[in-house]
């Protein structure tokens, strides 16, 4: 995976792109180059896609523990991106931070 950022809706589409086929670590990659990226403001919403990424591969892996963490911290920064009221580029971040903390325990 390039680290050259992708611009915003590029980058989302790209990870699900990756996360669909599989490969949700390549799709961290991706996110993680726009969070590093972009501006300050947005490092919530890049960071918090890309923890639920980590955690769908320690998911995969059979790291529960892992998994159970990052996908609550994916849901806290999401939810602190959410309460800004910014633009999201289409993702509803109130509902993925919820469908992120409901992984807790699941595995």
């Amino acid at each position: 995976m390039s680290e050259e950022p992708l611009p915003p809706h590029e980058t989302l589409r790209k990870a699900r792109e990756l996360i669909d086929a599989g490969r949700p670590f390549a799709a961290h990659e991706v996110l993680e180059a726009r969070w590093k990226a972009g501006p300050a403001e947005e490092a919530d919403l890049w960071q918090g896609l890309a923890q639920v990424c980590v955690a769908l591969t320690h998911a995969a892996r059979g790291n529960q523990v892992g998994a159970q963490r990052l996908f609550e911290r994916a849901g806290d920064r999401l939810s602190a991106f959410a309460s800004t009221g910014r633009d999201a580029y289409g993702v509803d971040v109130t509902k993925s931070a919820a469908q992120a903390r409901r992984h807790r325990g699941t595995f």
